[in-house]
Order: C-alpha cells, then sequence, then structure tokens
C-alpha cells in the first residue's frame, strides 16, 4: 500500500459514490485475514483458533501495520437457559513486521479481490436505494427473456421479474418489445436487489392516469376507487376539489385522447371513467353506468345496495356474465342487488301470506298399566271367537255339501278296490 493506492481510492468515492472509509475498514479487514493464512503457512504447527491477526492502513500514507494477537477461549453461562457459549478474548497482541514478500504478490492480490468486491457490494446497495422508494411507481422496461414462469425486463441497471400471477393472460411478450408495468416489491438477493414488477395491478392504471391527465399530477383531481378486470374492463371513480373542473371530462381528454392513450397502453382493455359521490346511493348509481338507474337505496349497516332500473337497462346493468355489476360492487364496497321495474311492481303487488297459528294438540291421557291390561284381555277373547266361528264353519260345510249318491259310491268304492287288488303273498326266502 502506497499513496498511489490512497488516490486511487479517493478517486473511486468520487466517482462510484463508495465511501473512502468504507474501502478502507474493507481492505484492513482483508489484509488481516490474508496475512493470518500466509503466517499460518510458515507455522503450521501454531493452533489456529489461538492465533488472531489485526490490520490497520493509514489513510494518508498508505501504510500497512499487522499485530498478531494470542487469544484464549472463554465460556460464558446463560443464566436464564444455562446455555453454555464459548468466545476468544485478545490476551496480548505484537506487531511483526510486514514483508515483502506479503506486500507485493499477496498483498496486491488481495487488495485487488477486495475493491472489486466493494464495488459490486456498492453498487447493489446503490441501486437497491435507488428503487427501494419507488415501490407503487410504473417504469418501462425492454422484455428480455420469457419463460412461462416469469419474464425478465430489462430496466438498465438491473431486471425485473414478472411473475405468471402478475401478467394479462390476454397479453403476449415479444423480445426487445418495451412494456410498462407496475413496481409491487423491491427486495435484497445475493446477486443484487429483485425488483418485482405487475400488469395485473390496480396501481398500474391509477398511476398511468396520473402521467396523462395534468390534474390528476397537480392535485385538482382526484382518483377515488379502482376497480379492475386485467385485460377486460375497469372502473375508475374521481372526483374535483375545483367545482369549476370537471373530473371526468378532464380523465376522458379533449376527444377522448387521454383516456385513450390509457386504453391503448393496456392493450384495448375497456376504461369507464365515473363521478365519486359522498352520498352511497348516488355512487351506486354512478358505478353502474352506462346504464341509467331510477332509483338506488343503500342499507349502511349491511352495505348492501337495492337498485331499481327500467326493463330495457336491466341486462346492461348487469353486464356480460355479470362484469358490470361485479366491477360497481368493487368500486362501491356494496353488495348490489339489480331489480327491473317490473320486478318491483310484481314483488309490490303480491301480498305475502300471513302465517297461520299452529292448532293445539289435544292431550292425551297418560297409559297406566291396568288400562293395558284389560286391552290385552278383549284382544285375546275376540281372537279366540273369531278362531271358533272359523272352525264351526269349516266342519258344518263338507257335511251340507256331499249329496247322498256321493256317499253310497264311497261305501262301493272300498269292497271294489280290495276285489281288484288281492295281497301279494310273501316270497320265499
Amino acid at each position: 500500500m502506497n499513496a498511489e493506492m490512497i488516490a486511487a481510492l479517493r478517486e473511486l468515492e468520487r466517482e462510484k459514490g463508495i465511501a473512502f472509509e468504507t474501502i478502507l475498514a474493507g481492505l484492513e479487514e482483508a489484509m488481516a485475514s490474508a496475512y493470518k493464512s500466509w503466517w499460518k503457512q510458515h507455522h503450521p504447527e501454531a493452533d489456529e483458533d489461538l492465533i488472531g491477526v489485526r490490520a490497520s492502513i493509514d489513510p494518508e500514507s498508505g501504510d500497512l501495520r499487522v499485530w498478531l494477537q494470542q487469544l484464549e477461549e472463554v465460556e460464558h453461562e446463560d443464566p436464564e437457559t444455562g446455555e453454555v457459549t464459548t468466545e476468544h478474548k485478545v490476551v496480548s497482541e505484537d506487531e511483526v513486521e510486514v514483508t515483502d514478500e506479503f506486500k507485493g504478490r499477496i498483498g496486491a492480490q488481495t487488495a485487488k479481490q477486495v475493491i472489486f468486491q466493494k464495488l459490486r457490494d456498492a453498487e447493489r446497495e446503490m441501486t437497491y436505494e435507488e428503487f427501494a422508494g419507488r415501490e407503487g411507481d410504473v417504469v418501462t422496461g425492454i422484455v428480455q427473456q420469457q419463460d412461462r414462469r416469469y419474464i425478465l425486463l430489462d430496466l438498465g441497471k438491473v431486471e425485473a421479474l414478472m411473475p405468471a400471477s402478475e401478467q394479462v393472460p390476454a397479453e403476449s411478450y415479444r423480445h426487445g418489445e418495451r412494456v410498462k408495468a407496475y413496481i409491487t416489491e423491491v427486495r435484497r438477493g445475493t446477486k443484487g436487489p429483485q425488483i418485482v414488477v405487475s400488469r395485473t395491478h390496480p396501481g398500474l392504471l391509477k398511476t398511468l392516469f396520473a402521467l396523462e391527465v395534468p390534474e390528476i399530477e397537480e392535485g385538482i383531481v382526484e382518483i377515488k376507487a379502482v376497480a379492475r378486470e386485467p385485460g377486460h374492463r375497469s372502473k375508475i371513480a374521481v372526483s374535483s376539489r375545483e367545482p369549476a373542473v370537471d373530473p371526468v371530462g378532464a380523465c376522458v381528454g379533449p376527444k377522448g385522447s387521454r383516456v385513450r392513450n390509457v386504453v391503448t397502453e393496456l392493450r384495448g382493455e375497456k376504461i369507464d371513467v365515473v363521478p365519486w359521490s359522498a352520498d352511497p346511493g348516488t355512487f351506486v348509481a354512478n358505478a353502474l353506468q352506462p346504464a341509467k338507474v331510477k332509483e338506488a337505496r343503500v342499507d349502511p349497516d349491511t352495505q348492501t345496495a337495492v337498485v331499481i332500473v327500467p326493463d330495457y337497462q336491466l341486462s346492461l346493468a348487469i353486464g356480460k356474465e355479470g362484469q358490470n355489476a361485479r366491477l360497481a360492487a368493487r368500486l362501491t364496497g356494496c353488495r348490489i342487488d339489480i331489480k327491473s321495474e317490473t320486478q318491483q311492481a310484481e314483488e309490490g303487488r303480491t301480498p305475502r301470506p300471513a302465517p297461520t297459528p299452529a292448532a293445539p294438540e289435544p292431550p292425551q291421557p297418560e297409559a297406566s298399566e291396568p288400562v293395558v291390561a284389560e286391552q290385552e284381555v278383549a284382544e285375546q277373547v275376540v281372537a279366540e271367537q273369531v278362531v271358533a266361528e272359523v272352525a264351526d264353519a269349516e266342519v258344518r260345510a263338507p257335511v251340507e255339501a256331499v249329496p247322498e249318491d256321493a256317499s253310497a259310491a264311497e261305501d262301493e268304492a272300498p269292497g271294489a278296490i280290495a276285489d281288484e287288488a288281492p295281497a301279494e303273498e310273501p316270497a320265499e326266502a
């Protein structure tokens, strides 16, 4: 180290914006680590854990001084957890002479590596500080790499990442194309700051209008609320702080030029600009534009709105697949129930049936054991009488039905059968 090195470090401070003290402290730490490694090669028998090195560089002349330290292990016990930790304490240190070998080859390599590393770290830190305060801004980047999971945008000093969840499905991005995106997050990374951008965030629409409408930038016109379905349709509610300025006309611009520029940037996304109102009913009616609302009633307790529209405006108020009503609900924060005039009239004519009181049930006597026994005995007597009557009927029926000729035939039949079938004699064994 010499005076020329100090002058070079001062020049880096002016050009790159890196503090001279930061580079000098990094060089001292690097020189101490390099000298310890070099000393260990010449003294392999020494205990590396008990040897420390401290280096110092004169900020004026650049002279390097090194001290060799003797360390000892000291144990500390945490009184709350009982955990024992070990740390090294400096017992003594002696200044050693820095040889020309270390100053020449080893010192030059170490200084080069440290300076380059400090430059990279300083540039990353400066880039992070530059973009850390820009969350919510719109940046223009060039598409560098396209993948199913993400898209990389070149912002100049750093690259921005656009995840698939922050991309509009209907949009296609080509390599080398310029795209405007909204910065949602800036975080530190191992290879520098990581910037996450979005094309679907509602803040993108709000910021694009602020860039196109001077009244918004000056604070005369304010965007109160934004509801967006990326790639399809959006609604914004605007108000004016000056009565002479029309907020909707200021956002639309002469012959629709201002809103047309925003639509072009969003690649054809439809935008409805509606006036904001402090009255919830009026605001809900405005949010359903372009449909014409006859009446709007809002319940502040339940945040529910009942809207009456003409019959021919019902489909327009609801929108394609309920899109208009859905965006109006997001814009106002209310649950919107849309009815036509005919539906409202039918509900008013149809009387609601009055609830009929339920008839009281007659009291039932409590069953007791004697009553149950008498019922069982009576049922048994009736069953025995029925069985006896059936048996008498079966006995009388054959006697009355058999004629006299049939009984005579029965008397002759056994004799004839006996004459025709004589008994067989047993066979001899």
